[in-house]
């Protein structure tokens, strides 16, 4: 059985998939890809992607707040994984 992810997690694995796709997703495809519920207004609002609309829908890229976030939770998850913690 794996483990139940945090928020932080999913905040984690929603920015990692739009970012592996060039920066620019639908939501179809983050939902397939990292396997989560379809919850981007947070995000949003947070200022972590912005939302494109074009003529054959929606796309999603990353923000450099996004890209920050990915790299501070980068950070600790070496730090917490170096001591055992995770």
């Amino acid at each position: 059985m794996s483990k139940k992810r945090n928020r932080l997690e999913v905040i984690r694995d929603i920015l990692q998939v739009i970012n592996s796709r060039n920066g620019r997703i639908k939501p179809t495809h983050i939902l397939y890809k990292s396997n989560l519920s379809y919850q981007m207004s947070e995000l949003i609002k947070k200022r972590f992607i912005i939302e494109h609309k074009t003529k054959e829908g929606k796309t999603y890229s990353v923000t450099e707040k996004g890209i920050n976030y990915l790299n501070k939770y980068s950070l600790i998850a070496d730090f917490t994984e170096s001591f055992g913690l995770n």
